[in-house]
């Protein structure tokens, strides 16, 4: 069994770590947005604050992904070792 996907090995370069972080702000935003637009449709909220719900939510994904690649040795926006 192999635990390994066959394929090409991606590099760690300062592009590939920005298309990671990209990716993570921007899933982040649309889960959050999601979640919130269910959880708020009872107290009315308009779809605009539950946008700026959704936004505070990706900052902080930003901020983590940067805070992860000054503490990681690698050019990732995970703060799991190795990724």
């Amino acid at each position: 069994m192999e635990l390994l996907p066959s394929g090409d090995t991606v590099i760690k370069t300062g592009a590939t770590y920005a298309r990671d972080l990209v990716e993570r702000v921007i899933t982040t935003f649309l889960q959050a947005f999601i979640a919130a637009l269910v959880v708020t449709q009872p107290f009315d909220l308009s779809m605009w604050r539950t946008a700026a719900l959704a936004g505070v939510a990706a900052a902080v994904a930003l901020v983590k992904g940067a805070v992860a690649r000054v503490i990681s040795v690698t050019n990732s926006a995970s703060l799991a070792k190795g990724v």
